[in-house]
């Protein structure tokens, strides 16, 4: 099916989990559903942000226009559409890393993954055309807010009055007041604040009221030099002074006046303003894709600005006429910390305000995370569609489960379950309450490159495929980020201001030394240097990381488990004054693995700027432990009814041969009392059999000796007769009688001993049959398998090693060029 113009979104095609294989039935979204918002969720590598990305290729070609918030990086990717599909478009966007650890060259790499995306197109009816359907269908543009590596945006127009009356629209602009409050007061540290407790918010936004309801703007200058002295004499009830004295004011002038007189707050009274009817279409009337690149900040700047966009496309969108059809589409990348479920951050209010009210105006939200345990299911009620990708643990499932009946109710969940068990790479569920029932789905192969998250150097490079590519942009400076790439490649002796003297480290701060243990021939090696090429060795260089080591501890007396643990990550780049900690894993080490004294005579690269802060390294250790907590739930294996369990670290076979051993050892024991007591019985009958048997013997000689005694007496009587005496009949019967009463005796005695012998074999019939149910119990009792979660007390996270670690690298000469090889065994 070819991707056109038609009024619906190519999602992909129905996928049959029992033949694992997609259907010949397209699945098409109606985009009006999305007025009811939707949410997608799926863990990393589901292909979540490939199926956003292509619900954004589908918006564009229907001519809707989209606000894109990218805190990630990745949606830089939407810019990456080449019609031509020639290796040169690729070859700018391949990651040199990604070649070398693929032994080929960046045109190698550029070559194959052109051929992949045109084949993988081709798969799906694509190609060419499409691609330059897109590329014509919307404007793009490209913003990067506190930085000038793309356009940036002037956020000192979110204190300008609207445009709308103030006295038909109070309460609205109210709302606007406290959400733009609440977000510069969590700019400056005060977070997780309560608005009608707070003095600073209430102090700030009668200001802000003061100045819009008499239609005049504010910068921030004005509000800080107000904040000192407002422009009104009480506070509700109270003069200023006694509600919020002198001194207090000052020091709230002083903190906001820090971040105005920051030489990094330049960059945000720059570039455009926030005009959310810019941000939809172009001075033609086109419609517009912006995207809005937030990698580059830190959480705090990066909440401060999503809040005051969300704001002002509120304020847009409030002065929109309704309709039911989607007007607009919001797309934001990752949600975690953004809505959560508990704590209240600036932007939670306006998001709630945006999921309840948007539907009237065409205002639909798509929100996208790959944390479903941390996000506020009921705030997320509205939202008509989910669409569920793979989740990383069963705990992930069944609160996403949990989320969905608080959220929407009427979810088979047995059915949901199934359905989510079943889930592969790039395949979703799409619950949706305008469907029947959920269907099952794989996303179809996307127009725009997915060359993975860029990074803020790589921006300018971008601005080119944006169509706003006159607007002049800074390049940024080569930051640690493209350290590790660059030094593959040939340099300038001395170009990168190499010292012989180790740089300082901030105070407090501990420095460790990476060990040298890769030889100069490996290293040789995997860098492809050929055989034939020129090499000297100049010495050492060392580079500088942050190294982080924590000791985790799991302490559960139930399952009489001790655990301890090691995770260690070592970061030679960031995201502004973020770190995306999952993506720097490293081996740990003992403390004096890494304590050693560096190598003589090497130099030293100088230190960033972000390790030479004190401040921001003591935060950074903070989010590290977050992260490691956020992070360290296990799954131990667990037999309950064996009472046999185990740490992650023990094999499926040894945890098999441990609840064996305690199954034999359970089995042995009730085996011993049932032996005991069916002995009892078997010996009681055995003796009782003997005497039986003694019976019969004994009753067998008499009956034997009254047939001799018979037979004595029938003679005599004969002999009698024909002697011509006088025979006695008598005698002769009483005998015949005795004789008779023996072999009664006897008859009774054998089938008294075979009752007897008859009760022995049942008895033991019957002690080898429980002995077969015993035995079947305690086998069924060893493959009763399961896995429990162990998450351990924050109390219990010790991060012993934390600090500056120097990276060794060789410093060689290949055919007159210095270049830099690592000197240390990447872990793994």
């Amino acid at each position: 099916m070819a991707l056109s113009k038609d009024g619906v979104f190519y999602l992909g095609k129905q996928y049959d989990p029992a033949e694992k294989k997609l259907l010949d039935q397209p699945i098409l979204f109606n985009p009006a559903d999305l007025t009811t918002h939707a949410v997608v969720t799926g863990m990393t590598g589901s292909g979540k942000t490939g199926l956003c990305i292509g619900l954004l290729e589908e918006a564009a070609l229907e001519g809707i226009p989209a606000i894109i918030i990218d805190p990630k990086g990745d949606l830089t990717n939407l810019l990456l559409h080449f019609p031509d599909l020639l290796p040169s478009d690729f070859e700018p966007w391949i990651d040199p890393e990604t070649a070398r650890r693929e032994e080929k060259t960046v045109g190698q790499l550029a070559e194959e993954t052109a051929l992949r995306w045109k084949n993988g197109l081709a798969e799906w009816g694509l190609g060419s055309n499409q691609i330059r359907e897109l590329k014509d269908a919307v404007d793009f543009a490209l913003y990067s807010p506190g930085s000038s590596a793309a356009v940036s945006v002037n956020i000192l127009s979110s204190f300008e009055s609207p445009d709308l009356p103030w006295a038909e629209n109070r309460e609205i602009l109210r709302e606007k007041i406290s959400t733009i409050v609440t977000a510069l007061l969590g700019l400056i540290g005060l977070n997780d604040i309560d608005p009608l407790r707070s003095r600073e918010h209430i102090l700030l936004s009668n200001i802000l009221e003061h100045a819009w309801s008499s239609g005049k703007s504010l910068d921030l200058t004005d509000l800080i030099l107000q904040t000192q002295k407002p422009p009104f004499d009480r506070l509700g009830a109270f003069p200023v002074n006694n509600f919020f004295p002198e001194k207090d004011r000052l020091s709230l002038a002083m903190l906001l006046n820090n971040f105005l007189a920051s030489p990094s707050f330049e960059v945000w009274r720059e570039g455009q303003p926030l005009n959310v009817q810019n941000f939809l279409y172009s001075p033609n009337g086109k419609a517009r894709h912006s995207i809005f690149y937030l990698a580059h900040l830190n959480e705090s700047e990066r909440m401060f600005f999503v809040t005051l966009l969300f704001a002002s496309i509120e304020s847009w969108m409030r002065s929109q006429r309704g309709t039911g059809n989607l007007r607009t589409l919001i797309y934001m990348d990752e949600i975690y910390g953004y809505l959560p479920p508990l704590s209240n951050p600036p932007s939670k209010t306006v998001m709630l305000r945006m999921l309840k009210q948007a539907r009237a105006f065409g205002v639909g939200l798509l929100l996208a995370t790959q944390n479903p345990v941390d996000v506020d299911y009921k705030g997320l009620s509205n939202a008509g569609t989910w669409m569920i990708g793979r989740l990383q643990t069963d705990q992930d499932k069944q609160r996403l489960l949990d989320g969905l009946d608080s959220a929407g109710g009427g979810v088979n969940r047995q059915q949901m379950d199934r359905l989510i068990s079943t889930l592969g790479k790039r395949v979703f569920v799409l619950h949706s309450v305008h469907a029947k029932q959920p269907l099952l789905f794989q996303t179809r192969w996307v127009l725009n490159y997915l060359a993975g998250p860029l990074t803020r150097s790589q921006l300018p490079s971008l601005m080119p495929l944006t169509s706003i590519a006159d607007v002049s942009v800074t390049p940024v400076q080569q930051t640690t980020s493209d350290l590790q790439s660059a030094r593959s490649a040939p340099v300038a002796a001395g170009a990168k201001g190499f010292t012989s003297a180790r740089p300082p480290v901030p105070s407090g701060v501990e420095e460790y030394f990476l060990p040298n243990d890769l030889p100069l021939s490996e290293s040789i090696r995997q860098a492809n240097i050929p055989p034939s090429a020129q090499i000297e060795q100049k010495g050492f260089v060392y580079y500088p990381a942050l190294f982080a080591q924590a000791n985790i501890n799991y302490l559960a007396r139930k399952y009489n488990l001790e655990i301890n643990r090691e995770v260690a990550v070592l970061v030679q780049e960031t995201r502004g004054r973020s770190i995306e900690w999952d993506d720097f894993n490293w081996r740990p080490f003992k403390r004096a693995e890494i304590t050693a004294q560096p190598l003589p005579a090497a130099q030293y690269a100088p230190l960033p700027g972000w390790l030479a802060d004190a401040r921001q390294l003591t935060a950074f250790q903070q989010d590290f432990v977050e992260w490691v907590y956020r992070n360290a739930t296990i799954r131990v294996r667990a037999n309950e009814k064996l009472k046999v369990y185990a740490a992650p670290e023990v094999s499926t076979a040894e945890f098999r041969e441990q609840c064996a051993q305690a199954a034999r050892s359970a089995l042995q024991s009730e085996v011993d009392k049932l032996e005991t007591l069916y002995q009892k019985k078997i010996e009681d009958l055995n003796r009782k059999i003997e005497r039986a048997k003694s019976d019969v013997a004994d009753k067998e000689n008499t009956y034997k000796q009254r047939q001799m005694e018979e037979l004595a007496t029938h003679g005599q009587s004969l002999m009698n007769l024909f002697g011509k005496r006088r025979a006695t009949l008598s005698s002769s019967m009483t005998k015949r009688r005795l004789t008779s009463e023996a072999r009664d005796r006897l008859e009774k005695a054998k089938l008294a001993l075979e009752q007897l012998q008859k009760q022995l074999k049942d008895i033991e019939t019957e002690k080898n049959r429980e002995l077969k149910q015993i035995q079947d119990r305690w086998a069924d009792m060893v493959n009763d398998e399961v896995e429990i979660p162990l998450s351990p007390y924050k109390k219990d996270i010790f991060v012993p090693l934390y600090g500056i670690i120097w990276i060794p690298y060789y410093s060689i000469m290949v055919d007159r060029q210095v270049r830099e090889i690592p000197a240390f065994r990447s872990p793994g």
